[in-house]
């Protein structure tokens, strides 16, 4: 796969630039943003241009030129204001009154065809006023890491903002964790809103309950229209954030997923997964395993993130009390587990196999799931696929059978607890019709992918592109991600 090249229409109008943007934050005034400048590149090269969201845009994939894309999101041509959000965030567990856009700026807000407004926000535009001696700039291999992060997250289910385009701009830029110099590049993030839980923490800070209510109504009226005529619409917006939120980790957590940086300036209003920095998929089932090189303590590694969550969710109580009384927050967030264990639970019995899980001994084969994973840490990702590529209506007739033609399985040598897994799964697939054999082969090949994103495959992505600039294996994973 490589990005389609269409007909050249020089002499016609962008069509990124005829879309119909709505000014839905900008009406909210300068309180919460401040207009800014993009940079200029002294080169613009597509690297990326994700044709899947175009449709939802109300774009013809065949008549938007790689051009477009390049003057549109490259050269900044014909788009003002540009917009660089304000926020604080608690950092590591520190509050942090010095943050807000540093590398990026609001594009413009577009209605999609699923009548959903979407933001379109750039990373590695350039400089703005809270850029605090950074350069405003992101690396080539950054914003490779952001698209195939997006693309896999969404193919696995997962709530996610997606990449539309990246361009690698001729810059070379200096960072302590690639070699230096290194290649830049400037990305569009498409996701359904920028607002982030430090928006509302920096009005908190300024002492401005009056801006927080704006604001607060503002999110209500775009992102939880449903909710716009209840007389008590403040605390059934912080319930639902909850479960949103909630529904979210649990989703990260099925799909092996740990982001990072959870501080909550990386956590979404809309309740989107966005921002992939240091994130990583675990190798093999372990909770302990951590993302980010500095996270030195393990504050964010893959198992506390339900944790992270509900304590971001818990911090974020402190500004919405000037408009929702705590006794309805506090009643809120005592919900998460449940809606955080329902919606893991849902999703962990799809990937083995069963998109209903009202059966018996669904719990029973859940926990010896885990059981196993962790304690013969097996590769996460390959046994799920593993258990799609190998799947056999033989399973039904013995115990032997099942996964019995895997390539890993074998590795294990003696293995009571998978011995006694696969006992188990073999009942449960005889209290099914036979019929039904195809819709759990089906179920596996929908929820496990045959690849996905270990460190050493990103680096043997990035290694064609860094000595060759050949993209062709980068082209090829996200095709497979985009199934």
């Amino acid at each position: 796969m490589t990005p389609p090249k269409t007909a050249n229409h020089t002499n016609s109008i962008n069509p990124f630039l005829t879309l119909n943007y709505e000014s839905a934050l900008e009406s909210l005034g300068d309180d919460y943003y401040d207009e800014v400048a993009a940079a200029e590149f002294p080169q613009h090269i597509l690297r990326w241009r994700n044709n899947a969201l175009l449709p939802r845009l109300g774009l013809d994939p065949q008549a938007v030129t790689d051009e477009d894309f390049i003057s549109a999101f490259g050269k900044f041509e014909g788009r003002k204001p540009l917009l660089a959000l304000r926020y604080h965030g608690y950092q590591f567990g520190e509050y942090n009154s010095r943050l807000g856009d540093g590398r990026g700026f609001l594009y413009g807000q577009i209605r999609g065809t699923d009548g959903e407004l979407y933001d379109l926000g750039t990373k590695g535009s350039g400089t703005t006023p809270y850029s605090r001696g950074g350069d405003g700039m992101l690396t080539l291999k950054g914003g490779v890491r952001e698209v195939l992060a997006a693309e896999l997250l969404q193919r696995l289910g997962v709530r996610t903002s997606r990449c539309l385009s990246m361009i690698e701009t001729g810059l070379g830029l200096w960072r302590g964790d690639e070699p230096s110099p290194t290649r830049s590049s400037v990305m569009i993030r498409m996701s359904k809103s920028h607002i982030r839980f430090g928006t509302f923490e920096r009005l908190h800070y300024l002492k401005r309950p009056d801006l927080t209510k704006k604001l607060l109504d503002h999110v209500i009226e775009t992102y939880y229209q449903h909710l716009n005529a209840e007389n008590d619409k403040y605390a059934l917006f912080y319930a639902e954030l909850v479960q949103r939120v909630a529904e979210l980790v649990a989703q990260w957590m099925a799909a092996g997923f740990c982001h990072g940086v959870l501080n909550t300036d990386n956590m979404s209003i809309t309740g989107e997964s966005f921002d992939y920095g240091p994130y990583a998929f675990i190798p093999t089932y372990d909770l302990h395993f951590t993302a980010a090189y500095f996270d030195y303590y393990r504050r964010y590694c893959y198992g506390q993130q339900p944790s992270i969550c509900h304590l971001n969710l818990e911090m974020l109580q402190e500004p919405l009390k000037a408009v929702i009384d705590i006794v309805d927050l506090q009643t809120s967030l005592a919900r998460f587990a449940e809606y955080y264990q329902a919606e893991y639970r849902t999703l962990m019995l799809k990937k083995l196999g069963f998109e209903n899980c009202k059966f018996a001994q669904a719990d029973e084969l859940l926990a010896l799931t885990i059981t196993f994973l962790q304690e013969s840490q097996i590769s996460y990702h390959q046994f799920f696929s593993d258990m799609a590529f190998t799947f056999s209506s033989k399973w039904r007739d013995e115990p032997a059978f099942v996964m019995n033609t895997s390539e890993i399985v074998p590795t294990l040598g003696s293995s009571p607890i998978f011995d006694n897994w696969c006992v188990l799964y073999h009942q449960i697939l005889n209290q099914f019709d036979p019929n039904q054999m195809e819709n759990t082969a089906k179920t596996l090949a929908k929820y496990n992918p045959a690849s996905t994103l270990l460190r050493p495959v990103i680096e043997s992505i990035w290694e064609p592109i860094m000595q060759e600039d050949n993209w062709q294996p980068f082209y090829n994973l996200v095709e497979q991600f985009q199934v």
